[in-house]
């Protein structure tokens, strides 16, 4: 399997979802706004959007690839259909008990997540019924996204791919067309999010079934193999997932600060999914078929040295993605979401989040690349145990930096304490000698460094000449930003070319 092609493949098919995911919020942010409804929604969301990037972003594919690896290979099809069918039931039972117990508890979640709304009793009686419209969404992606675990195990990686965008087409839908039926409007957001799991859930179904690998759930209480597979899931999903899993504390953090804080963050959020999903979980998850099948033939050559292709491939495109987004945020925010009521003071404040963000950006894409190097090796202890201390780092982190950043200083806490994370997750690869870098490193860091200074000084040139206010005109802001991206990318590329790297240094080994 060629892993560059594959990857390119994987990426496009994600790029397609994060556009949707833009026009989605773009169309949220025009009709909806930044407020009182929109936080309550956003909070509401925290939990199932945080089920859906863990699966959606490849990280319940990172837990069970490879055990689905190793009882595909050590068992009959027979066998395998089995015990799929009664991981599906267990993990089933167990998700729809935790979904009713919520459910139950929704103000107790709802004070959890955001204390600052016991203040006004509207918001929150409004927030506790929308979370539990959204709830049932942990069960449906949670399926959905063991489906598609299983077609990464079997390296039918495009169905997977195109899934997410399913809810985004959803949201789109109920935003323009239904939202005028319900009372209040933002109801139809939660609604949007039950029916596009049910959507999702129903998608890759189809692929397995022609896979001959859909049967029918069958529970079994005393199964150990299945228990101890979704036991081991909660630690590995834990370890890929701290960013996410602080975005949820971080909301706890907002909910005392003024209105909107929690939606600017959210959309600043939104942006940068689009690299971290586009190159981060694409990058994962075809990553981690291969490293599982070289951990179980003990080859440690070829282990190391897809390590070292990804982290190589890792800051190539997520350095320049970095700098992008810290230098154009204000372009950005401008361009996707300040229309409607959308104004010009809610871009500002996503922008300085945008920014804050954006610092940790490269972090974010090497955990989704370091942590399967444990595993797939079923290596889950120290990548838990890295993760709690980069859990414990960002809380930190917030406490020192909301008094004088406000919201920017929560984003800026997750940013700083996933290059913490990602550092730790490499030294650990490499104290115990499961990674070792390959030669060339110094003379590939210089070219990289180089290009990316010509990358800086042609968007600082081209920002200055352009006509002041240019981003916040009609349609010239769509071309402006899309001259900006054009240039800072061919800029940095024609750089690599001139600096002789080449398409085949790129090749996996």
């Amino acid at each position: 399997m060629n892993l560059f092609k594959t990857l390119a493949r994987v990426s496009s098919i994600t790029l397609l979802s994060r556009i949707l995911g833009f026009a989605r919020d773009a169309l949220i942010a025009r009709q909806f706004g930044a407020g009182v409804a929109t936080d309550a929604f956003f909070v509401a969301f925290k939990l199932p959007n945080l089920l859906r990037r863990l699966f959606s972003e490849g990280a319940f594919a990172q837990a069970l690839v490879p055990m689905l690896n190793e009882h595909r290979h050590g068992k009959s099809h027979a066998e395998t259909r089995a015990f799929i069918a009664r991981l599906a039931a267990t993990l089933g039972l167990a998700l729809t008990v935790f979904t009713a117990l919520a459910m139950l508890a929704a103000p107790a979640l709802v004070w959890l997540m955001a204390p600052g709304f016991g203040r006004d009793g509207a918001t929150f009686t409004l927030t506790v019924a929308l979370v539990r419209v959204t709830l049932p969404y942990i069960v449906l992606i949670s399926l959905s996204s063991l489906a598609g675990s299983i077609l990464n195990a079997w390296s039918r990686f495009g169905i997977p791919a195109f899934t997410p965008a399913i809810l985004n087409l959803t949201f789109i839908a109920f935003a323009l067309g239904l939202a005028h039926r319900f009372t209040p409007p933002v109801m139809a957001l939660a609604w949007a999010t039950f029916v596009g799991g049910c959507l999702q859930l129903a998608y890759p179904l189809m692929a397995l079934k022609r896979l001959d690998l859909l049967p029918r759930p069958r529970l079994d209480l005393s199964d150990r193999a299945a228990w101890r597979m979704v036991g081991r899931m909660l630690p590995a999903i834990f370890s890929v997932s701290v960013a996410q899993i602080s975005l949820l504390l971080n909301s706890t953090f907002a909910s005392f600060l003024p209105s909107g804080s929690v939606s600017w963050m959210y959309y600043a959020d939104r942006l940068m999914e689009f690299p971290t999903g586009v190159l981060g979980a694409a990058l994962g998850t075809i990553l981690l078929p291969s490293l599982a099948r070289h951990a179980l033939e003990g080859d440690h050559a070829a282990y190391s040295g897809l390590l070292d292709w990804g982290i190589r491939l890792t800051l190539l495109l997520a350095l320049p993605a970095t700098l992008g987004l810290g230098m154009l945020a204000g372009p950005l925010t401008n361009t996707l979401f300040r229309y409607g009521h959308f104004t010009v003071f809610d871009a500002a404040m996503t922008r300085q989040a945008l920014v804050a963000y954006a610092l940790g950006l490269t972090g974010l894409i090497l955990i989704k690349v370091l942590v399967p190097g444990f595993l797939a090796r079923q290596n889950l202890r120290a990548p838990v145990r890295i993760a709690l201390w980069t859990l414990l780092a960002t809380l930190a982190l917030n406490l020192l930096l909301i008094a004088p950043l406000r919201h920017a200083g929560l984003a800026l806490s997750i940013g700083l304490a996933s290059l913490f994370n990602a550092g730790l997750l490499l030294y650990e690869l490499w104290r115990t000698r499961i990674y070792r870098p390959r030669a060339g490193w110094p003379a590939y860091l210089a070219r990289l460094a180089a290009a990316l200074a010509a990358m800086a000084l042609i968007l600082w040139q081209t920002q200055a000449r352009l006509p002041a206010g240019w981003d916040s005109q009609g349609g010239s802001r769509v071309l402006g930003l899309a001259l900006l991206i054009g240039l800072g990318a061919s800029g940095y590329f024609l750089a690599l070319w001139t600096l002789g790297l080449r398409p085949r240094h790129l090749q996996h080994p």
